[in-house]
């Protein structure tokens, strides 16, 4: 079948899936409705700022960057969200009679369908307007908007292509767990470079641009510019770099094509030697604690290395709480109280510890005949998070107090870090029995529908309570760092500190295993719910 033939047969496909998607459920519908108008929106507020840029010394600049950032993102957007678009997936259609040539052009095509393609085609649109003078301009960079925008298409569907067998199986959507990570640490970048560009003015960008300016797509941006000032030669190169790396592209997504069709699925077979190495040494856990406090503790480590959900809490937890207090020491403007982050958003972990069992609780429900049952298994899952929490706390605290230099605040900041630690945890345990719920397995939901209000009364409600709890502790700090004679005596809130969480550790729990005993029926039946 020619490509001429197949081509309109997969937009529709496309269409039909959209379709049938929104189908599915009114919330989803609408989740994708208010998703396309703050896209579409922000799009056209993003193409009359590139407008607006014209005439600027620095426009190139700008958009060369903004190009080759949207690049990016479309090379890693297949890695992230495996599952946000069924057609990234070419293996569906291994059984039919289709060459990879016509199956490429045809994918490609109906790759322009969609709500990211639109928001490409703006940024680009307002890219050329940006940099573009003289009619020769614009006429190259109409030849610019339709590379750029197929070799982004054509990256992510090479690299949806090389990666699909990992991707679609269960082990390779770990990938995702990556997405919190980046989106922290590029939202801190983003941050650190507007406030160098708010100081030193757009004339920072420049070095930059100047090597971004090679690399397709933002080449073809570059071409533009380089015909509005004149340099045609420069703007042939740019524009012939950028139409090489699509038939490049194009190339190894044909390539990986004729190897996912005519080749078997080997990617989650696991090797025979590895299994018998997994089964035959129990490694750190011989380590742990005998009994039921040592398998609870095993049992949630292993949630946090192997369950997609739990494994993409916590890389988000650990890298916004050294993000955050790190970045702010490194611009010169943070504090090392800051370092109470780090403990903070390790805490969290401690909410819904049932709802992360899923299901599965029920195994666990059947273990529990009385009240110490449940202390001894909120116990073991309060010391299977300490073994993280506290000593990446303390990292954190010892980091950032040496970027600042400020060695004096160490043992405060420290005793805060495992007080606020110790308030989270008793809060955690408590609400985790008082207000559990449940977080779908597939998707990206982490709350059930119609449990939303138990997510918020059991996180913000426990945070808030935590930091209640903190009080006595935080008015300490306070006051020895204010009254004449009190800045000797700071070092005792670092035992003051620990000895008050580690307290209110034990009083959470021992007032969240009644509460757990008595509600087994309800708890499984709020975290089984979806």
């Amino acid at each position: 079948m020619s490509a001429d033939a197949i081509t309109p047969v997969f937009v529709r496909l496309k269409l039909s899936l959209l379709r049938n998607g929104l189908r599915q459920s009114g919330g989803r519908k609408a989740a994708y409705i208010t998703s396309a108008v703050f896209a579409l929106l922000f799009a056209a507020l993003q193409l009359i700022g590139l407008i607006a840029l014209r005439g600027h010394a620095h426009a190139e600049s700008v958009v060369v960057l903004a190009v080759a950032v949207l690049g990016l993102g479309w090379a890693v957007m297949p890695l992230f969200f495996p599952s946000g678009d069924e057609t990234l997936d070419p293996t569906r259609l291994v059984m039919l009679p289709l060459r990879p040539r016509p199956l490429v052009r045809a994918l490609l095509t109906a790759s322009l369908v969609g709500i990211g393609p639109l928001f490409t085609l703006c940024l680009l649109a307002g890219s050329v307007i940006a940099v573009a003078r003289g009619g020769a301009a614009f006429a190259v960079g109409a030849v610019a908007v339709v590379l750029a925008l197929l070799v982004c298409v054509a990256l992510a569907r090479a690299v949806a292509a090389a990666n699909v067998r990992l991707l679609t199986s269960r082990k390779g959507r770990d990938l995702a767990v990556l997405s919190g990570l980046v989106i922290a640490i590029g939202a801190q970048i983003v941050n650190f470079g507007a406030q160098r560009i708010g100081a030193s003015g757009l004339g920072e960008l420049d070095p930059a641009a100047g090597i971004l300016q090679w690399v397709p797509p933002a080449s073809a941006i570059g071409a533009v510019h380089a015909v509005s000032e004149g340099s045609y030669g420069l703007a042939a190169a740019q524009l012939a770099l950028t139409a090489a790396a699509l038939v490049a592209l194009l190339a190894l997504w044909s390539r990986h094509l004729t190897r996912l069709m005519t080749s078997p699925d080997g990617s989650t077979l696991p090797g025979a030697e590895s299994a018998a190495k997994e089964r035959s040494s129990a490694g750190p856990a011989r380590l742990l604690p005998t009994g039921r406090t040592g398998t609870v503790m095993e049992r949630s480590l292993r949630y946090v290395w192997r369950d997609p959900k739990t494994k993409a809490a916590w890389v988000t937890s650990l890298a916004i709480g050294l993000i955050v207090p790190v970045f702010n020491a490194w611009q010169g403007t943070g504090s090392v109280y800051f370092a109470c982050f780090a403990a903070g958003m390790l805490g969290i972990q401690m909410y819904n510890q049932f709802g992360q069992d899923t299901s599965a609780f029920w195994i666990v429900a059947m273990t529990i005949s009385s009240t110490r049952d449940a202390y001894v298994e909120l116990r073991a899952r309060a010391y299977a998070l300490l073994l993280i929490t506290l000593p990446y706390a303390t990292l954190v605290t010892v980091l950032t107090t040496a970027m600042l230099g400020d060695w004096r605040r160490l043992p405060e900041a420290l005793g805060l870090s495992f007080a606020l630690l110790g308030a989270m945890l008793a809060t955690g345990a408590w609400t985790s029995a008082r207000f559990p719920y449940s977080i779908p397995q597939e998707g990206y939901k982490n709350v059930a529908p119609g449990q939303t209000g138990l997510a918020w009364i059991s996180i913000f409600g426990g945070m808030m309570a935590a930091a209640l709890l903190c009080a006595p502790v935080i008015a300490l700090t306070i006051w020895l760092n204010v009254s004449a004679d009190g800045e000797a005596w700071t070092w005792l809130l670092l035992p003051v500190g620990t000895a008050y969480g580690a307290a209110l550790t034990a009083a959470g729990l021992k007032l969240a295993a009644p509460q757990t005993a008595r509600r087994l029926p309800e708890i499984l039946a709020a975290v089984s719910k979806g």
